[in-house]
Formats: structure tokens, C-alpha cells, sequence
């Protein structure tokens, strides 16, 4: 893969499926390269496989859509460029789309009621009498602490419901406007609502310390507004709330105990849990301890007494069917995959699957059957530039650890690069450039510690086509760790330094360094990338920094949803290419100007 094949990446979301289980609709988002943005558009796709997909609609981003459940309606979100994504609907037999919302901050996903005549979903909230430009006073921290971005802080997440007039596709019917349920208090998210249309659950945090823990609890409000009621009592991490087909019992997705003061997520995953809608502790499902749930469905799905759920494990997110009797889950999808997002109705289950080489493609599954029913993915296919991983496993933190190893086409020995961030059976773009280019990638699975990257790394350098002499860390703060520990590295990479990471590498690091850092992300200051290139620049070790503008939280990311623009995406890989030809060029030949080894004997940058 090369820098500028970026532009063939195709990435499906989650899916919808109609009630009668015969139509899947799935947005496909795409980068824009010259237009420095992201484009998405709906496919419809048949799930019996009888035609290929097909595309629905034309919108610049077009997103997040869902069947009524009598069928006659899709509802999405579509966002002109510059504006914010606003509702949609659109008639299935046939017709032009209708703009349903004009909410200055845009709307979040909408959600379908019972009898298929109201649309609820979260949405944010200006400030009262202020404008985008005028100065903000906050006086608390939202829900979440350090997990929320600062510029929404006071634009909370409130509870819409919009009620549909009888002929909605009809322009000449005015629409009501959307009646605000909650007043945002919380933070609130996640919306479902229950079997008989009379109440919705959301996710809100509205307890005393909301500001300062990490605890989301599950409430219920009148669908014709009312005070909210808690139903979850405890300590947990709750979101995408669903209720059982009899409305007395709510699924959600929680790390049920956090702790005494709210913040211990060390030993648990999310996992899918159910509570009584009467009220009382969360009761999982699976083991919270070995359970992880990674698949990025917006809610919990019920089907047929049990519920679905994507399970990361050993770098795959397996899809899982877990009855809710406590009969022993069955899995649907196993192996080198990861599934994003599912969907089921009509009898069959739909699924968004991707792997090593894919950003996904649909998947239907039928009791017995697997059936694949798209191919987005094959025009970056078509390169033939797109290489396999191979799992390994070695000996750290008491147990054994998982790692991936792309090798390059030929017979080496080539260059190595660890990478310490990330890992696993997923399409990633950096990953399959620099493979392209003639490296060999070594990546440790989550959670990776300086001694399982170390192993793993050992374990995948036992292959002679790799060479141990020529090897370099890619990764955030653990690879700026690595580059300090020890001197077996070439060159290093560290992206996103945390706060703290220059103590901890600031006396050792000798290794040429590339800082990589956003300007505006929260999580990661772009102030502690300086910090570190500064060190490094007064010891002399050579080093660089790329910040990008304007760029936040993660320009990094392979993700869509969490990504960087698409220029700064390119222009990212193309510095790596840059900074590692220069320290470990992937052909043979000398030493350039003998800098690796004036670096490692602490020499000034050239």
C-alpha cells in the first residue's frame, strides 16, 4: 500500500437490517482526498446475496441509518459540508429524501419508537442567549472529567423526541418541532425506548461526584417528558441501554463496579449486563473480568432471548450470541476478524467484518450459513499491495502474549519496526505502507507493557527474513519508554506523548526520535510533544517534530470516526517513510553520514 492509496479505503459502518430481515443498509465513508474531508453515502444490500449493493443516497456524509419497524422508513443523518448532521427520512418504496431537523449543533443518531411515529435521539444544546463566537463560562467539569472535550462542556447532550406527522415524506406538512425530554444535566446519551412507546432509557451521569468519577448510570423519562427516574444502583459504567421484548428488564453494556470512588477500570471490561427497569445492581451476563465488549454497535441488540455482542479477544472482536436463560454463549463469528457492528431482524443477523487486509465488509449470518455480501474493499485489493499478518505469541507478564508480524514481499532480511500501539486482525493503513515499502511490522496487542512489546518482539526476530540489527518503535508514550530502556533501537517514533512522558525518558533517551503531536488534542497535550522535542533537541539526540494544526484528538487513528483529516493522514505516513529512510532505509547500502551511530554514542544532530 502506498500513502496515496488512501483515497481507495472504503470503511462500512454499522448496518441496518428491514424488519422482514430481506434489505441491509450500511453507510460507506471514504476519504476526500482533495477535498480535505470525508464523504459517506447509505448502500442498500440485499442479505439473501441476490444483487450486488447498490447505492442509496448522494449526500456529501450521510450516516447513522435505521429501518421504522413497520418498514416504511429509513431514517439517517446527513451533514452538508461545513454544517452539522441533521435528521433525514426516506420513504423504502420510493422517493426523495426529507429533511426533518434544523438543530444548530446537529443531531445524534435517531432511534425509531414502536409504532414507527416518533424519532427520539441525543442532541447538544447551545448555552442560553450565546452565539458560537461569544465567550463560555464553565463552572464544573462535565460527566466523564478529562474524557470530555473542553468545547463542549456547555453544550450537554439532551433527550429529543420528534412526533411525525401523518404523510412525513409530504413537504407541504409541517413538522412539529422536537420536544426536549432532559435538560442535559448529565451529560446524556444513548437512547432506547421501551416496548410499549410510553418511556425511553437513556445514560446520564447526575450524581454528586458526576464531575469527578467515571460512573454512568441507566434513567427512564415519560416520552411525554417528566423527571427523570434512576434505574441502575451501584457503581458502574453503564451505555447503550435496550429493553427485553416484555419491557421489564433493561440490557445494557456496563463495567459494573468501578470501585468506592468510581475510577477502578483495571481488571474489568465492558461487558452486557441487565438490570430490572423497577431498579436495583447490574447482574452481567459474562464474566466481566475476561470480557471486553469492542464492537461499535450503537445499542444493545435483543433477539430471540439473547442479546449480541462483539468480544475482543486475542486481537479479534469475536460476534458472540449470549442466551439470557445462562445458557452458554455461541459464537458467530470467531476467528482472525474483527466485527464492528451488527444488526439483526427478520431472522437473520448482519454483520460489519473486517480483518488484516479489509476495513470490512457486510456478512450475513443464518442459522448454519455465513454469507459475505459486499466488496468495498475491492478496488484497495485490486493493488496487490496489501499484505497478510501472522500471529505469534511469547512468554511476558506471567502469561503469554499476543503479537502480528506483515512481512514484506522478498527474501529480506528486512528492516524491522515495532509498533506499541494498537495490534491486532484490522486493516491498518500505516501498517501495510510501511510493509510495502520493505519493512517488516511487529505489532503487541492491547494491553501492551515495555516487557510484552520486548517478547513479542524477540519471538517474531527468531525469523531470519527479519533483521535484528535494523529495527525501530513506533507507538505513544511505551515507545518513548522503549527508546529510554535500551539502545537495541535505530530510530523511534512516539505519537501522542501523555503527560509524564518526559520524565521518564528525558535521561536516557538516545535514540533519534520523531515526535509526532496534535495541536489540539485534549488527551494528549500538544505541549508535552514540545517538551520532549525540546529535551531531546538540548542533549543533542537527533529529533523532529510534526504537530499538526488544528488537529485533534487523534490524526493518527485509523478509525474513521477518530481520524485526522485526510492530507494530514497522507502527509503523516509520508514523514514516516521520510524519518525511517533516513535512520533505516529499507534498501542496503552505508550508513548516511554515519548518523545512526553518532546518535547511539549520544553525537549532535546533523
Amino acid at each position: 500500500m502506498r500513502p496515496a492509496d488512501l483515497a481507495l479505503l472504503r470503511t462500512p459502518g454499522v448496518p441496518t437490517v428491514s424488519p422482514d430481515g430481506r434489505m441491509a443498509v450500511v453507510a460507506v465513508e471514504r476519504p476526500d482526498v482533495d477535498g480535505d474531508g470525508y464523504r459517506a453515502q447509505l448502500w442498500a444490500v440485499p442479505t439473501d446475496g441476490s444483487a450486488p449493493a447498490r447505492p442509496l443516497t448522494s449526500g456529501a456524509r450521510d450516516s447513522a441509518p435505521a429501518f421504522s419497524p413497520d418498514g416504511r422508513w429509513l431514517a439517517y443523518l446527513s451533514a452538508a459540508p461545513g454544517d452539522p448532521p441533521q435528521v433525514h427520512l426516506l420513504p423504502t418504496a420510493g422517493g426523495a429524501p426529507r429533511r426533518l431537523t434544523d438543530a444548530p449543533l446537529g443531531t445524534g443518531a435517531p432511534v425509531w419508537s414502536p409504532d414507527s411515529r416518533r424519532l427520539a435521539w441525543v442532541g447538544p444544546v447551545p448555552p442560553d442567549g450565546a452565539d458560537a463566537g461569544a465567550p463560555r463560562l464553565l463552572t464544573r467539569l462535565r460527566p466523564g472529567g478529562a474524557d470530555e472535550d473542553e468545547h463542549t462542556r456547555d453544550r450537554p447532550g439532551c433527550v429529543f423526541v420528534l412526533d411525525l406527522p401523518g404523510d412525513p415524506d409530504d413537504d407541504g406538512v409541517p413538522l412539529p418541532e422536537p420536544r426536549q425530554l432532559t435538560d442535559g444535566a448529565g451529560g446524556d446519551t444513548d437512547v432506547a425506548w421501551s416496548p410499549d412507546g410510553r418511556a425511553l432509557a437513556f445514560v446520564s451521569a447526575r450524581h454528586a461526584r458526576a464531575d469527578r468519577d467515571l460512573v454512568r448510570d441507566v434513567y427512564l423519562v415519560p416520552a411525554t417528558g417528566g423527571d427523570p427516574r434512576r434505574v441502575t444502583r451501584g457503581r458502574g459504567r453503564c451505555r447503550t441501554p435496550s429493553f427485553d421484548p416484555g419491557g421489564a428488564t433493561l440490557l445494557v453494556t456496563a463495567r459494573p463496579d468501578l470501585g468506592p470512588e468510581g475510577l477502578d477500570v483495571a481488571g474489568s471490561g465492558p461487558t452486557p449486563c441487565r438490570v430490572p427497569v423497577t431498579g436495583g445492581p447490574l447482574e452481567p451476563l459474562l464474566d466481566p473480568r475476561e470480557t471486553h465488549r469492542a464492537d461499535g454497535t450503537p445499542g444493545t441488540v435483543v433477539v430471540d432471548g439473547a442479546t449480541l455482542v462483539g468480544v475482543r479477544r486475542a486481537g479479534a472482536v469475536e460476534l458472540l450470541r449470549v442466551p439470557l436463560d445462562g445458557r452458554s454463549p455461541e459464537p458467530l463469528v470467531d476467528g482472525p476478524f474483527t466485527v464492528r457492528g451488527f444488526a439483526a431482524a427478520g431472522g437473520v443477523v448482519v454483520a460489519t467484518v473486517a480483518h488484516d487486509r479489509s476495513a470490512g465488509e457486510l456478512v450475513a449470518i443464518t442459522p448454519g450459513r455465513r454469507r459475505l455480501l459486499t466488496g468495498f474493499g475491492r478496488g484497495l485489493g485490486a493493488t496487490g499491495r496489501l499484505h497478510r499478518a501472522a500471529e505469534l505469541t511469547a512468554a511476558a507478564d506471567g502469561g503469554r502474549v499476543h503479537g502480528w508480524v506483515t512481512v514484506p514481499d522478498g527474501p529480506g532480511p528486512h528492516p524491522v519496526l515495532l509498533v506499541v500501539s494498537g495490534g491486532g486482525w484490522s486493516l491498518r493503513d500505516d501498517v501495510q505502507v510501511h510493509a510495502s515499502a520493505g519493512y517488516a511490522v511487529v505489532q503487541c496487542g492491547p494491553p501492551a507493557s515495555a516487557d510484552a512489546a520486548l517478547a513479542v518482539l524477540d519471538a517474531a526476530l527468531a525469523d531470519p527474513a527479519l533483521d535484528a540489527e535494523r529495527v525501530g518503535v513506533l507507538g505513544g508514550g511505551l515507545a518513548g519508554a522503549l527508546a529510554g530502556r535500551t539502545d537495541r533501537f535505530g530510530a523511534a517514533v512516539v505519537e501522542r506523548p501523555p503527560a509524564g512522558t518526559v520524565p521518564d525518558v528525558l535521561d536516557a533517551v538516545r535514540t533519534p526520535t520523531l515526535v509526532v503531536s496534535a495541536e489540539r488534542d485534549r488527551r494528549c497535550p500538544p505541549e508535552e510533544g514540545q517538551r520532549l522535542f525540546a529535551a531531546l533537541q538540548r542533549r543533542g539526540v537527533p529529533s523532529e517534530l510534526l504537530l499538526f494544526p488544528g488537529e485533534g484528538p487523534d490524526p493518527t487513528a485509523t478509525d474513521p470516526a477518530a481520524a485526522g483529516r485526510p492530507r494530514h493522514r497522507l502527509a503523516r505516513l509520508e514523514h514516516l517513510l521520510r524519518w525511517w529512510d533516513r535512520w533505516l532505509p529499507a534498501a542496503e547500502g552505508p550508513d548516511p553520514a554515519g548518523e545512526r551511530a553518532a546518535a547511539r554514542e549520544g553525537g549532535g544532530a546533523p
